[in-house]
């Protein structure tokens, strides 16, 4: 089975966020015409508390039940069938969907027999691919959707050499009209 995983597509990552990935809002579209394919669809969200040690190293942002921790509105919400939370902890960072706190992503992508995972998201460098690592770790065959995911770039070519990291450790790189018309099986 092949599920769709949808990492922090949040208004704090997009555009007139506190931690925006630049044109982060240009793949909310990608995602909503893609997720029709899919029998299973998961999402992530950052959720800090507001005290979090991570907001040492990063701008406060994604802050349990804020505007910020939002999915951004466009986001076509009516397909979800599991959000992971991570980042719950005060001393929790949650780079991965894989630290979830609410679920563990690992055991129940093997509950449901998901073999592939497609990953989309915000940032590519550091949520996306931390999530992709973990997966291909567990031994999932990971597929990291390219025009589905947008990088904060801190130092320019982040977002390039990340995908070149996710490809190096074994992630295929594949555009969204490159998903097999066979996702649903």
């Amino acid at each position: 089975m092949k599920a769709l995983l949808i990492v922090d597509v949040q208004n704090d990552f997009c555009p007139g966020g506190a931690l925006p990935a630049p044109d982060g809002d240009q793949v909310v579209p990608v995602i909503n015409r893609i997720m029709p394919l899919f029998n299973l669809v998961i999402t992530s969200r950052d959720w800090h508390p507001a005290n979090s040690v991570h907001f040492e190293k990063w701008p406060s942002h994604c802050v349990a039940k804020s505007r910020g921790a939002d999915y951004h509105p466009d986001l076509d919400r009516s397909q979800f069938d599991l959000e992971l939370l991570k980042g719950t902890r005060d001393s929790d960072d949650g780079y991965s969907a894989f630290e979830a706190t609410n679920i563990h992503l690992g055991a129940f992508l093997r509950q449901k027999n998901v073999d592939q995972l497609f990953v989309t998201g915000l940032t590519t460098e550091y949520c996306v691919k931390n999530t992709v690592l973990d997966a291909l770790d567990y031994g999932f065959s990971t597929f990291v959707v390219t025009d589905a995911v947008k990088g904060v770039n801190a130092s320019p070519g982040d977002h390039e050499k990340a995908l070149k990291e996710m490809e190096e450790a074994g992630a295929h790189l594949i555009l969204s009209s490159e998903i097999p018309d066979d996702t649903c099986n």
